[in-house]
């Protein structure tokens, strides 16, 4: 078994991230290497952690809709993982990090998507402990909120994954190593971008910035938010290169989008030092993420309901750092995260209430997120009879 596990690293791309060169913070828990490589052994700490377990109600785009067949956070993280590991295969890499990295990038996410991050970091700011972003909050969640003691090849992915951001071209930027690691969290969290360390974590970055294109489109036309009128604004260049020919083609998208863009990003860093698209796809990725962040990020329709959850959250940060301060031990956050026995005692012990309401409320589901207002707000029926 060791043996094969060695034929198989030889096969790699001499830019490809070796088992042997996984770095941990600790080294505290014990490896088994031949048949749990410390990459695959991350991803499995990755899917066993409490954060990995919300992903299953967090939204991706389109909150506050009932239909089951829209895209949520958790079935995105799965297609962002396929298609980097097709990739990543393709180019002789590490697949064992690249899924690490892709199954542990959204994490931090709060509910109700980026409206979500968006108000919670105007609270956070408001409350002097910085910004929200949620990348920085998922290496939070993983390595200081559970510590789950992941390698800095892993950490370093999930936080220098950007989606929302377009790049041409990626190269590897510095190397593994932990002062480098937390020299680029400082600069991320002061509202600076950085590159990951590994051509496995470039694969994720731009895996993740195509996995939602055409999902996105089809989910809106799934929900109805744009229609015939704002196809007839796509751009020009995307259609020429998807081969859309008719409006019923842009129920095929996604599959289009996938299938030529993987290609194309293969074909131009098989045997080059980044990972890149040709500069017609670059283009066309470009022009894809303007329009669905025109005609569906910023519909109306997605937003109507902005205000009042702006006031939601608003009302839960201030009532969970209220609960903080005054020590009501019987209060949601102590049960549910000052209490928990998988979070860390060095974190619950080192957290100001502030600190501690963001993970609180950034860690909740869109549902229980919105259970845990009810129960704040509303009043308490009695069922039948006043009992103990």
């Amino acid at each position: 078994m060791a043996k094969s596990m060695a034929d198989r690293e030889h096969l790699l791309s001499p830019r490809a991230t070796r088992n042997a060169d996984y770095l941990r913070r600790s080294g505290h828990r014990a490896e088994e290497p031949v048949i749990r490589p410390p990459f695959s052994r991350d991803a499995d700490r990755i899917i066993h952690s409490k954060a990995y377990s919300r992903y299953v109600d967090k939204t991706q785009v389109f909150y506050l809709v009932e239909n089951d067949h829209i895209t949520h956070r958790v079935l995105h993280v799965q297609l962002a993982s396929k298609i980097a590991r097709t990739i990543g295969r393709a180019l002789g890499l590490n697949e064992d990090l690249i899924e690490a990295i892709a199954l542990g990038h959204d994490i931090g996410h709060a509910p109700y998507g980026h409206l979500g991050e968006e108000i919670l970091d105007t609270l956070c700011r408001e409350n002097g402990i910085g910004g929200f972003q949620h990348n920085v909050q998922s290496v939070r969640f993983l390595d200081t909120v559970e510590d789950c003691d992941l390698t800095v090849q892993v950490l370093d992915g999930i936080l220098c994954h950007n989606g929302e951001v377009h790049d041409q071209s990626l190269r590897v930027e510095g190397e593994a190593d932990w002062d480098l690691f937390s020299k680029k969290l400082r600069k991320i969290e002061g509202g600076g971008d950085a590159l990951p360390c590994t051509a496995e974590g470039c694969v994720v970055r731009c895996a993740d910035s195509i996995s939602y294109l055409g999902r996105d489109l089809a989910d809106a036309l799934e929900v109805e938010v744009i229609d015939e009128r704002d196809l007839g604004e796509f751009p020009e260049n995307c259609i020429k290169f998807f081969g859309i020919a008719g409006e019923e083609a842009f129920y095929d998208i996604n599959r289009r989008v996938l299938d030529l863009l993987i290609r194309d990003i293969i074909a131009v860093s098989y045997d080059s030092d980044c990972i890149a698209f040709s500069d017609e796809a670059s283009a066309c990725v470009g022009a894809f993420k303007d329009f669905n962040m025109e005609h569906i990020y910023m519909n109306p329709k997605l937003r109507r309901n902005a205000e009042k959850i702006r006031g939601m959250y608003r009302y839960l940060f201030g009532r969970v750092v209220e609960d903080i301060e005054e020590e009501r031990m019987d209060s949601l956050v102590y049960e549910e995260l000052i209490r928990a026995p998988w979070a860390s005692r060095r974190y619950i012990d080192f957290a100001g209430p502030a600190e501690l309401a963001r993970d609180f409320i950034a860690g909740m589901t869109d549902r229980y997120f919105e259970q845990v207002f009810r129960q704040y707000v509303l009043p308490e029926r009695v069922q039948s009879r006043f009992r103990e």
